[in-house]
């Protein structure tokens, strides 16, 4: 974001702050987005997820101790999906909250929603941007440079080449689009270009990398675990799978082991959840690229506060907070499972009545 942006967002925010407050004020008491403590200039928060998964129990759990520490109250909502996100964005504006975090599902579609909700109160993006609307800023990972980390782990796993195959949720997710370009630029052994775009159902062929397929799931975890059966059924010469979103990696497992094929196919990660975890200390699973969806809920509790009180110096020049990614292999991932699990609890133990 340029000097001009911010100045022009800080001028619009700041009557935006003082509408939201005011709105904030004459919610009844008792409803979602109003006070429920009795003080009038109580903040409300709401942290809106791209669907339902363990990834975003761990984000909840961020969000929770942001509350915590930065004294607001922030609701998570987890959508079902494209529309039901929109509505629940609607609603959110409707009933006065002071403040969004949102990871939108399709941003190429919502801009218009995204830009009428920001007209109404602070919105920002959090784990996939939507770098064309009117958000005041992003948090979260480079998910380009996080896709070529993943591909780094393909290369250590494969060093001598192979085929794979990539297997995503779904590609209208800016996140999911940069994290797949990441990974077959990687192996591609192509120079850094955050706009490239392989079309998916198109074989990729390097000079030791063959990407046979990308197959996408719609977040619905029986497909994805159909797919990957089908591609090792189908894929014979099949010596690596790829899982970008977080439910993909323990299910490219099971359809491995199912298949007896552990010695055969290697199986490279993305995110923390816990079969993928599990995996990589059993040494069935070479690594994951980890997020930190922790730190996200957190964050965007203390962005959206500081932009609803007027402090726009949270705001860095080219409106991206950056959470950076992390590689985890056997070595590793002990310690950061027991971190991850420390975090959890504490946030748990303080949300607890």
């Amino acid at each position: 974001m340029s000097n001009m942006g911010v100045c022009r967002w800080y001028w619009r925010s700041v009557g935006l702050v003082i509408g939201t407050v005011l709105v904030g004020c004459s919610l009844p008491s008792g409803e979602p987005g109003g006070p429920t403590t009795g003080r009038d200039s109580e903040i409300r928060l709401a942290f809106v997820t791209n669907g339902v998964a363990s990834f975003w129990n761990v984000a909840a759990a961020g969000v929770k101790a942001g509350e915590e520490e930065f004294g607001v109250r922030c609701d998570t909502l987890m959508p079902q999906g494209n529309a039901d996100q929109k509505r629940m964005i609607e609603d959110l504006v409707a009933r006065g909250v002071h403040g969004i975090a949102v990871s939108p599902i399709d941003a190429d579609n919502q801009t218009q929603v995204l830009n009428e909700a920001a007209q109404h109160t602070v919105l920002i993006t959090q784990d996939c941007d939507a770098p064309d609307s009117d958000r005041l800023c992003y948090i979260g990972m480079d998910n380009y440079m996080a896709g070529r980390m993943a591909g780094e782990l393909v290369k250590e796993a494969l060093p001598e080449g192979g085929n794979l195959m990539i297997f995503v949720g779904r590609l209208e997710q800016v996140n999911a689009r940069l994290r797949r370009q990441g990974v077959i630029d990687e192996l591609m052994d192509r120079s850094v270009d955050r706009t490239r775009y392989d079309p998916p159902g198109e074989t990729i062929r390097g000079e030791k990398y063959v990407i046979l397929d990308t197959r996408t799931d719609g977040f619905d975890p029986g497909k994805a675990k159909a797919q990957a059966e089908d591609a090792i059924a189908r894929y014979p010469d099949l010596d690596a799978m790829v899982g970008l979103f977080a439910y993909n990696p323990p299910l490219c497992l099971a359809a491995v082991e199912e298949a007896g094929k552990l010695d055969r196919i290697r199986v490279i990660g993305f995110d923390e959840e816990e079969g993928t975890l599990q995996g990589i200390l059993d040494g069935k699973i070479h690594g994951t690229v980890v997020q930190n969806p922790f730190e996200y809920g957190r964050r965007s509790v203390e962005v959206l506060k500081a932009l609803v009180e007027g402090d726009f110096s949270v705001i860095p020049e080219d409106a991206f907070i950056d959470i950076p990614a992390q590689q985890i292999r056997r070595d590793n991932v002990q310690e950061f499972w027991d971190d991850l699990r420390a975090k959890i609890a504490a946030s748990t133990a303080a949300g607890a009545p």
